[in-house]
């Protein structure tokens, strides 16, 4: 297991630079199925999870050849519609491959879902969209069949606006015979990248960025070339930490039109910033606490950023209540920046009350997911003294290269093995 060593308390000072979307890349590679072409896809990000979706199409007869920050991907010679356990469990957006998969037809067989446990994650709302396109669902213990002659379009309206629900639905519609329309759609910026992918393959997609969908089915789609969206996430998150360590940092590239109410709750903590057409620069700033922050769908306050927020609100001067009505789990990792002196009370398991500002210790952590790891490498480098933290494995399966880009901008901070 890996631990991240961390000496926090330092100012930190530069550039770093952002890649690209996670929640985007994953998707774009499972629509690679959808093509006999080859499709080149650029500004991946050197992370974990890219290498497991990698596992998991190359399982399915998918050749893929990677250039540093480049995948060519060719679905020719796909033969194979049954995906084990052991790699699906790794990777929670492996369900993404089963609208795909559908497009081709016959059987589908693919283990569970894995990744982070933040909450109650169903894949109610994944059924329903291959349902209402045509696929019948047989759930055993271990592995989710679907069968499929020609999916049919469809007038789909989803049961939440799930991301990768939406973005099952457009893959397996964009080949299906007819109209569908998915109503209650998710429009994230990585949605928005999906489709904008998609219609250089030749779909035809209207709506985009909306929550309303329209889709005509087509007979083919085409081979293309894509660069992956900036995370706005990583914006956020870089954002965040430059405000626990009174830090000067410039961010890019960023796309400003994804970080309006990222920007706009930052702000209102006292974080003061610049905003460049492809970069943001964070000047510090006295924080204050708010009085809530609530994550909300798009273009709302994103939940990935909740748990960076949570370690913002410990160091700004009053009572900041947060509120994350989505996973119930969110909020369990604060009991370890309780153990760095943060004061933090658990109001449910939604809601939380930070008490700041506090002044934090190093300790020994664990990580429990993505996010909560994140949160807790920024607590760190706020901290006095060392940290350790330990399943740094997850950090870097959302987050590449976390210990080189962290250093060069200043920070005390390598990787044990």
């Amino acid at each position: 297991m890996a631990k991240l060593e961390i000496t926090g308390a330092k100012k930190l000072y530069g550039k770093i630079k952002i890649a690209g979307n996670k929640n985007a890349v994953l998707p774009i590679m499972a629509a690679c199925l959808l093509t006999d072409e080859v499709c080149i896809i650029d500004n991946v990000p050197e992370i974990s999870d890219v290498l497991v979706m990698t596992q998991l199409l190359s399982r399915c007869g998918v050749k893929i050849q990677k250039t540093q920050k480049k995948l060519k991907i060719s679905a020719k010679n796909f033969k194979n519609k049954v995906l084990p356990k052991e790699l699906t469990e790794k990777l929670r957006a492996s369900i993404l491959l089963l609208g795909p998969l559908l497009t081709k037809g016959a059987e589908v067989k693919m283990g569970y879902p894995g990744g982070d446990i933040i909450g109650r994650r169903s894949l109610d709302v994944h059924i329903q969209v291959v349902k209402a396109l045509g696929a019948k669902i047989l759930e055993e213990e271990d592995f989710l069949t679907a069968k499929v002659n020609k999916l049919q379009g469809a007038d789909i309206f989803l049961e939440e606006a799930s991301v990768t629900a939406t973005e099952n639905a457009i893959m397996a519609a964009v080949l299906a015979e007819g109209e569908t329309v998915i109503r209650r759609a998710a429009s994230e910026p990585h949605v928005v990248d999906l489709c904008n992918f998609l219609i250089k393959m030749g779909a035809k997609i209207t709506g985009i960025g909306t929550n309303r969908l329209e889709i005509t089915g087509v007979n083919k789609l085409f081979g293309a070339t894509h660069s992956v969206r900036p995370d706005h996430i990583e914006v956020g998150t870089f954002a965040t930490l430059a405000a626990v360590t009174s830090s000067k940092i410039e961010i890019s590239p960023i796309v400003k039109e994804d970080l309006d109410m990222i920007l706009l709750v930052l702000s209102r903590f006292g974080l003061k910033f610049t905003i460049f057409d492809d970069s943001l620069v964070i000047s510090g700033g006295r924080l204050e606490a708010v009085e809530k922050v609530v994550v909300d769908v798009w273009p709302g306050f994103p939940t990935d950023l909740m748990a960076p927020m949570i370690v913002l609100a410990t160091q700004a001067e009053g009572v900041t209540i947060l509120h994350d009505w989505m996973y119930e789990s969110r909020m369990f990792f604060v009991d370890k920046i309780l153990s760095m002196g943060a004061k933090v009370e658990i109001a449910d398991p939604h809601r939380v009350f930070v008490y700041g500002p506090t002044e934090l210790r190093g300790q020994r952590l664990d990580t429990p997911d993505i996010r909560a790891g994140m949160a807790l490498v920024i607590a760190a480098c706020a901290a006095k003294g060392k940290s350790i933290i330990g399943n740094a494995e997850l950090i870097e399966r959302g987050y590449e290269n976390i210990v080189e880009r962290l250093a060069a901008l200043g920070a005390d901070i390598k990787r044990i093995d």
